[in-house]
């Protein structure tokens, strides 16, 4: 019982780091379970870095990085390989009709399909509306709200995001040509 006791205290008090990396483990294998099991479709090597949840509608490309994550909404949302999202982000794919028989909205929903490319890279608490298409390599600012097109190997941010900036593309193909991905 002794040594049960000290291996207990050495593993929470002495060993920070440890602790950390189990913590880190347990927290990927519980939300990530979550979105294996509701995702219509997963790529291989997902990692669910933080809270996150989604609806059955969703399909995930190879290598998709959720570090806190939710997508809401009865559209489709497809994602691509090497996705990278930063914490608390939302994506929603329907709003109420407000244009219909009642104010402020009526109980009809609208649905629309939301499509990120390849290589996309998120910041945190970013918000990307219904209908929206990001291209290929593109980068979204952290507490962006997106709404549109956002184009191939662009940056955008802002409230509505808008492009600002571009990648350099020909190091972006160099690199994807030479499979320098994480």
């Amino acid at each position: 019982m002794v040594t049960f006791i000290t291996k207990l205290f050495t593993f929470f008090i002495l060993n920070r780091n440890t602790r950390k990396k189990v913590r880190g483990k347990i927290i990927t294998l519980f939300y990530g379970f979550s979105v294996l099991k509701k995702a219509k479709a997963i790529g291989k090597n997902l990692y669910v870095g933080g809270k996150s949840s989604i609806g059955p509608n969703v399909y995930l490309g190879n290598y998709v990085n959720f570090n806190g994550m939710k997508i809401m909404g009865g559209g489709k949302v497809t994602i691509g390989d090497y996705f990278h999202s930063g914490i608390e982000c939302l994506i929603i794919t329907q709003n109420h009709n407000y244009e219909g028989d009642a104010i402020p909205y009526d109980k009809t929903c609208i649905y629309k399909d939301i499509e990120i490319g390849d290589f996309v890279w998120i910041g945190s608490h970013v918000m990307i509306l219904p209908g929206t298409k990001i291209g290929e390599g593109a980068i979204i600012q952290g507490g962006s709200v997106v709404h549109g097109y956002i184009p191939p190997c662009a940056v955008a941010g802002g409230n509505p995001a808008k492009v600002f900036k571009y990648r350099d593309i020909e190091h972006f193909n160099k690199l994807k040509a030479e499979k320098k991905f994480c």
